[in-house]
């Protein structure tokens, strides 16, 4: 905001329709509330009580929802616009044959294995079919109503010291973190193309912020059954994330890409940081639509999402888990990771290795492996399986889909740096969250 702009005036409506949604949103995503003895955030309340309520229908709805999804690229074509939307169409199509499986219970015996089909469709699929959409029109809150633009603001003396991005890029991160990596990817794409970041910049947001969003964390802790502590284990996830990608930053390849930006940032205010996020938030919420049509438009985007994430996640997910069981690919890929997490003294520490490895595949996979584990190992794996960010079943072929210059191998390796830093941070964390909750 140029300091010579004439003065924002907010009306009272304005201020409560910043104020009412962010804490609404606040307290659905962050505070923890016991209901019928179960105590957790009021989201995975609501998402109980509708599977509860849709009983065994849920099944067809997730079908319906999987086939959806594998028609959609084939109808509007999108599948002809590059090879990894061919192969990734290919993988939501074999979704949809996967899926009729786990309903109709024919197929090879293996599958129907209780750590297997039966295990990934219950746990994954259908959570995932569910607090997506639902997570999608409350997430509305948090984003459309100025609370995201207030901590933007907050965050912009962090960025370029911390991150080696501009202060611009705050409420890209916040969104891509608060949001989902889709949404983060957009803008970063977008703000790339119009020449406000450099290459290096964009790579930075797009393999260090734009991980899944807080309604994906939600899925994992439940898998984990980290609920009882989803603020510990949140909070954590985004700290450790942060740190990663503070240290990944100083390391080739991000290190040494092209750092030249068409356009200089300026300085955008002067005088109190805190009072100017509070105006920042206030104009975003006096433009911001009606809550009505948030509703409609997340909802809508929370469903095509849902759509195009189900088949792919089934299908990869499933391939992931044959080949941790059946296979040594993944315990070849953990091999890499193992000293560090055997130096912890983790008595699970080859079977996290193997499961941080098949975060590759798709990021759910860590939580599916470990679900059984002890809390440390378990708290590990749901924090590396967020704070790593690249995937082969989304986001890889997301980033690639952009116009920045990340290739394969630069992503593979940033990969591995992630990976490693994650499980150095998130294995002792998990220690201290277990003295702390025992």
């Amino acid at each position: 905001m140029d300091t010579t702009d004439k003065p924002f005036e907010p009306t009272l409506r304005t201020r409560a329709k910043m104020i009412m949604p962010s804490v609404l949103g606040i307290l659905i995503f962050f505070v923890p509330i016991s209901i019928a003895g179960t105590r957790t955030i009021l989201l995975d309340h609501l998402v109980t009580a509708i599977r509860h309520g849709l009983g065994s229908s849920v099944n067809l709805l997730a079908l319906a929802v999987i086939v959806a999804g594998a028609i959609h690229p084939l109808y509007t074509g999108r599948w002809r616009q590059s090879r990894t939307e061919a192969v990734l169409t290919l993988f939501k199509v074999m979704g949809t044959l996967v899926a009729g499986m786990a309903i109709s219970g024919i197929g090879p015996e293996a599958l129907f294995a209780p750590d297997m089909l039966p295990f990934l469709f219950d746990k994954l699929v259908i959570s995932v079919g569910l607090i997506v959409p639902v997570g999608a029109v409350f997430l509305a809150l948090l984003i459309n109503y100025g609370l995201m633009e207030s901590v933007g603001v907050l965050c912009q003396p962090l960025m370029r010291p911390l991150w080696r991005t501009p202060g611009r890029s705050a409420i890209d991160a916040v969104a891509s973190f608060v949001g989902s990596y889709s949404i983060g990817l957009l803008i970063t794409n977008r703000v790339y193309r119009a020449g406000r970041y450099s290459a290096r910049e964009a790579a930075i947001i797009a393999t260090g912020f734009s991980t899944v969003s807080a309604t994906f964390m939600i899925i994992v802790a439940r898998t984990l059954d980290l609920m009882a502590i989803w603020n510990l284990y949140f909070w954590l996830t985004l700290l450790i994330t942060f740190i990663v990608t503070a240290i990944s930053v100083r390391l080739p390849p991000l290190a040494r890409m092209d750092d030249r930006v068409a356009v200089a940032e300026a300085k955008t205010f002067s005088g109190s940081r805190l009072r100017h996020a509070w105006e920042e938030g206030l104009k975003a919420a006096d433009r911001a639509p009606r809550l009505g049509e948030s509703v409609v438009t997340n909802l809508k985007e929370g469903l095509l999402m849902t759509m195009s994430i189900l088949p792919t996640i089934l299908s990869v997910g499933l391939l992931g888990l044959l080949l941790a069981k059946y296979t040594p690919v993944f315990e070849w890929l953990g091999l890499l990771f193992y000293p560090l997490i055997a130096l912890f003294g983790l008595e699970e520490a080859r079977e996290l290795s193997q499961a941080v490895a098949s975060g590759m595949a798709e990021m759910f996979l860590p939580a599916l492996l470990m679900a059984d584990a002890s809390l440390p190992a378990r708290f590990a794996a749901g924090v590396v399986s967020v704070s790593t960010i690249l995937f082969f079943s989304a986001s890889i072929p997301c980033i690639m889909s952009t116009q920045i210059p990340l290739s394969v191998g630069k992503i593979l390796v940033i990969w591995f740096q992630r990976t490693f830093l994650s499980v150095a941070l998130a294995v002792p964390a998990g220690y201290l969250v277990a003295a702390w909750v025992s």
